[in-house]
Order: C-alpha cells, then sequence, then structure tokens
C-alpha cells in the first residue's frame, strides 16, 4: 500500500467514532455507524481484560463512561453487559463484535491502549482478532514495543506511533519523566520503524515531527475538536482525527 495514497491520508478519521457521550456515546457500535454513514474512517480504543477479550473502551477506569467504580482490566466477557455507557442501553462492545459490525464498510485506526515495556501477549491476542479481518485497518499505540512487536511479527500490518509533548494536563501522560522525553523526541523508533507519525495538535509545530515528516513519513493531527483549530495546523499534517466537529477542507 502506497500510505500517502491510502485512506491514511485522504479520509478524515473521527475519534471514537462519531460521538456526543448523551445519546451515542464514545467507542459505541452507534458511534460507529454514525462515522460510517457521514464517510469519515473510524480511530477506537482497543484493551485486553482479565480472560483474554479484546475489547474496545479508552479509559483504563470504568467511572468516566460508566459511573461505575473499577478497573477495565479486571472485567471478564461476561461482566460487560452490565457496563451501561454514558447513561445509555449501549454496552462496552468486544473487539470482535465491532469488526464484524463495520465489516469493512470504512478503515479502522486501531489504538493499543500499553505501557508495558514487556510486550507481546496483548499484542499477540489483538492480531488474532484482526488478522482475519477483511477491511482496511492500521495499528497506534504510544508504546513503540507495542509497534516493534508488529513490525516483528505482522509486518503486513501498517503501523504508528503516537506521540506528544506529554504536557501535565495530559490524561495519558507517562509517569516517569524519561519515559515522557523518550517518547517526545521519539527515540525507540529506530527499532519500531513506524510508518507514520500521530502527533497532539496543541504541540504542533514541533522540530520532531519536522524531521519525520522529512523522512517521509506521513503525519497524523490529533484530536483536533474545530474547523479553526484544524486551519491552523493542516500545514504541519498530512491529516487528522478529529471530534466535536466536522471538518472541511
Amino acid at each position: 500500500m502506497e500510505i500517502f495514497k491510502s485512506w491514511l491520508v485522504e479520509k478524515f478519521i473521527a475519534h471514537r467514532g462519531f460521538f456526543n457521550n448523551e445519546d451515542i456515546p464514545e467507542n459505541s457500535l452507534p458511534a460507529f455507524e454514525k462515522a460510517i454513514e457521514k464517510g469519515y474512517a473510524i480511530e477506537l480504543d482497543v484493551h485486553v481484560i482479565s480472560d483474554g477479550t479484546v475489547v474496545v473502551f479508552h479509559d483504563s477506569k470504568l467511572g468516566r463512561m460508566t459511573g461505575q467504580d473499577g478497573y477495565l482490566k479486571n472485567l471478564k466477557a461476561d461482566d460487560l453487559k452490565n457496563y451501561k455507557l454514558a447513561g445509555t442501553e449501549y454496552t462496552i462492545p468486544t473487539f470482535q463484535e465491532v469488526l464484524d459490525f463495520v465489516n469493512g464498510r470504512t478503515p479502522i485506526l486501531v489504538e493499543i491502549k500499553s505501557e508495558n515495556v514487556k510486550v507481546g501477549a496483548d499484542e499477540a491476542k489483538i492480531y488474532e482478532v484482526l488478522k482475519n479481518y477483511s477491511g482496511e485497518y492500521a495499528v497506534q499505540s504510544f508504546n513503540p514495543f507495542s509497534i516493534e512487536w508488529f513490525k516483528n511479527n505482522a509486518p503486513e500490518v501498517i503501523r504508528g506511533l503516537l506521540s506528544a509533548k506529554f504536557a501535565k494536563n495530559m490524561t495519558d501522560r507517562p509517569k516517569s519523566w524519561i519515559k515522557r522525553l523518550a517518547l517526545r523526541k521519539m527515540w525507540f523508533n529506530k527499532r519500531a520503524q513506524p510508518q507514520f507519525i500521530a502527533y497532539n495538535v496543541l504541540d504542533l509545530p514541533s522540530r520532531f515531527v519536522k524531521a519525520h515528516k522529512c523522512k517521509g513519513l506521513p503525519i497524523l493531527g490529533w484530536t483536533v475538536k474545530s474547523q479553526t483549530q484544524y486551519l491552523e495546523i493542516v500545514k504541519y499534517v498530512d491529516n487528522i482525527i478529529f471530534q466535536d466537529f466536522e471538518p472541511s477542507i
């Protein structure tokens, strides 16, 4: 696949689907259906829970989206029906359910939620779900070791690295300052060999991003939340992951 002529560059990507967290929750089947209806690609988040099931959900904690205490990783597949998303009837979907639902109707950008240096087990489970999917997709992660696993074990999968300056108010900010520095400067890219970079638009322009763009890697900007913001950063990126508005060129 020539990546600069692919959907990763040519199709706007809806962050966690097209949602409002009222009647359409993020990372839910109706959010994905709405994105498909509007002609967007879909970005979603995956975790592996305690029984090995891969599920689609952003946070490590359940509270924000379900109103219930606890950690997502402690759940089993049978528990998912007990956790309603944003007060709606919709529950946490499994990754397989989402792939069956989308069924190739639009491309999917899969964010792997992992901070472990020791990788392999979760990535293998995620790939086991993905490998027979006939639709277009790519994977991305903040964890360069997850991306390296795909390079070594599933090289046919398009892979990208997420990065940022990791400001203090950033939700997914690593606790270790040395990890933040390494990820910000993308020191592990020689090992991971990402095929695209996804960077926080609040931190653009960035000399680290510019260096990778000069090497021929597409740059995705996340998460763009207004047309004004899009127009401010479009010269630095090749495509955007967006939320809360509908972008126009």
